[in-house]
């Protein structure tokens, strides 16, 4: 089996944006809190093209339009806001996030949780960090297949899958449109309107899992925490890589864990990664 094409894109490259409190309804930053690990109440790295970031050398990467790795700081968050035509994941790294939104859904959840939504014809929400520990989640917006689709929302409690994420490689979000029994892919407990999988990891030291990339998709990887090698290519905390399969053929991609973190899971790797179809226009060109 050959290897995909692997595009690193390190943590330098990422956009930093630390707001004003004010612009998302905070009250002024704290000041000798012990709990705080940022002077800010927010640190975004944006991985694509975002509010104040325009970059038309870094639009998208395929369906994905929007990542955001984002450090929220106790008792602070994102007031109400609206969204549409878009499906909408969010990954919980630590900490607990609430959401709430104009549908009547309120949930808090925790590390490996993923909350999503559908925007479709219009939602508002909000996204809070209520607790007294910093909050750390990624969130992505993934173009949807149409336009005009109803809202919604649904919850994974990462809880249910820890041992499914330990040293394995956990299948979180799938096609809604996917059928297994017609010889689709597995289907994942998240399934929006795109045909896009996503995928999470907590590897421990030197642990090494392997993912076969069918023909003719490509797949965007984030390390979250520690430190991974993606087929040799060295991956540290917060880097991310593009990788592009064949048209015609099956790519192995591999993933080792070369540094561990102390974090709610342990001393562990973490990645998380999105696969869709291939489209050689696609990535940063400013690299």
């Amino acid at each position: 089996m050959s290897a995909p094409l692997i595009r690193v894109i390190p943590n330098k490259k990422l956009f930093v944006s630390e707001p004003d409190p004010s612009w998302f309804g905070n009250g002024p930053n704290a000041k000798n809190d012990d709990t705080w690990t940022n002077e800010n109440w927010l640190k975004s790295r944006f991985h694509f093209s975002f509010a104040e970031y325009n970059n038309n050398n870094n639009s998208d990467f395929g369906i994905l339009r929007v990542m955001n790795d984002d450090l929220v700081q106790p008792h602070r968050g994102f007031g109400t806001h609206p969204h549409g035509n878009m499906e909408i994941m969010t990954y919980i790294v630590h900490g607990e996030l609430t959401h709430q939104d104009s549908m009547g859904t309120k949930e808090s959840l925790g590390r490996g949780s993923v909350q999503y939504m559908t925007a479709g014809t219009g939602v508002r929400h909000s996204e809070f960090n209520h607790g007294d520990k910093p909050l750390r989640f990624i969130q992505t917006w993934i173009k949807p297949t149409r336009g005009g689709l109803a809202p919604n929302y649904g919850s994974y409690c990462g809880d249910d899958g820890k041992d499914d994420r330990k040293n394995k490689l956990q299948h979180l979000m799938s096609n809604a449109a996917a059928d297994p029994s017609c010889g689709d892919a597995d289907v994942g407990p998240v399934q929006i309107n795109q045909d896009v999988d996503g995928y999470a990891s907590e590897l421990d030291l030197d642990q090494q899992i392997v993912y076969e990339l069918p023909a003719d998709r490509q797949a965007y990887l984030l390390c979250i925490e520690g430190g991974i090698e993606v087929n040799g290519k060295a991956l540290e905390k917060h880097d991310a890589c593009e990788i592009i399969g064949s048209p015609s053929d099956a790519t192995s991609v591999e993933v080792k864990a070369i540094a561990t973190e102390e974090t709610e899971g342990g001393p562990v790797a973490h990645f998380l990664m999105f696969t869709m179809k291939r489209d050689p226009d696609s990535g940063r060109r400013d690299l």
